[in-house]
């Protein structure tokens, strides 16, 4: 009887090997462009030609050979800033998330099993939160909080925390009047059991897909943050402050100020973007067919 339970423990995550071509194709783009991000921080003093917060020469020099990106309105080395401003933009939305994750995931478990008034008090305060247009709350969150890294990422997090809450919460009040549910009851399991090992694996390929476009969308989230000043304080390197700096000389024909930081902004949110995409396709086709 036991055997019988396991078995329907976590079929999804078996479609992941599955999924046709593109899916596939869509997946490894995104997970390229990832990775190639994820190397460039964790390597960035050997990436970088120069010290990112250092004058190493003359105020918005265009790209050439010496300065490859140019420099920008300081004389501070373009693509040293950006190498090093991916390990700022990863360390605030990845921490962001994982602290929306350990707050929302079991918030959701917890109130789609239980029920009756928990559920009704954490889903009337997770909606009140959702009801806010998400980059309006973390501005005034991290007004409230001050500039840092883990202050914008908590400014990030809660948002994003009703978003896991509401996924989950729904994903287990669909599962926990499955037939395996019912059997694990049958045999005795008690409640944290049941959420641990029965309903916790079979809401993964959701959090998995939602982790990925909540990163995408916590990419845009840290750059608008940075751009009006409330991110990480001067002279951290960050795409979305050197974006702010170059914005103003843009007109003046500095194109590059703006082009390379906007760029990588771009290019990482369409990463994570792709990659929850393809997941969302392999993990749930029944919901990519409708």
């Amino acid at each position: 009887m036991v055997s019988l339970v396991e078995k329907f423990i976590s079929p999804k995550i078996k479609l992941l090997m599955r999924g046709g071509k593109l899916e596939k194709v869509i997946i490894s783009i995104g997970l390229i462009i990832v990775l190639a991000v994820v190397v460039m921080a964790a390597f960035a003093e050997y990436l970088a030609p120069y010290d990112p917060i250092k004058i190493v020469g003359r105020p918005a020099l265009p790209p050439s050979k010496k300065y490859l990106l140019g420099t920008d309105s300081l004389g501070r080395d373009l693509l040293s800033r950006i190498i090093y401003g991916s390990r700022t933009m990863l360390l605030v939305v990845i921490f962001s998330t994982i602290l929306s994750m350990s707050v929302g995931i079991p918030l959701g478990l917890a109130s789609g099993y239980t029920g009756g008034v928990i559920d009704r008090i954490l889903s009337l305060i997770m909606d009140s939160i959702y009801s806010f247009p998400g980059l309006i709350l973390a501005i005034a969150i991290a007004a409230m909080l001050g500039p840092g890294v883990y202050n914008t990422a908590i400014s990030i997090a809660v948002v994003y925390i009703p978003t896991y809450f509401r996924m989950v919460r729904g994903e287990t009040l669909s599962l926990k009047e499955r037939t395996f549910i019912e059997a694990a009851k049958a045999l005795g399991a008690k409640g944290r059991t049941i959420l641990r090992k029965y309903l916790l694996p079979n809401v993964l390929p959701i959090i998995v897909v939602v982790f990925s476009l909540n990163v995408a969308d916590a990419v845009l989230t840290e750059a608008g943050l940075s751009f009006l000043g409330l991110s990480v304080p001067a002279p951290t390197p960050d795409w979305g402050f050197d974006l702010k700096n170059g914005q103003r000389y843009f007109l003046s024909g500095y194109w590059w100020l703006v082009t390379f930081p906007g760029l990588m902004i771009i290019i990482l949110s369409l990463g994570f973007s792709l990659l929850g995409d393809g997941l969302n396709a392999v993990l749930n086709p029944s919901e990519m067919e409708r």
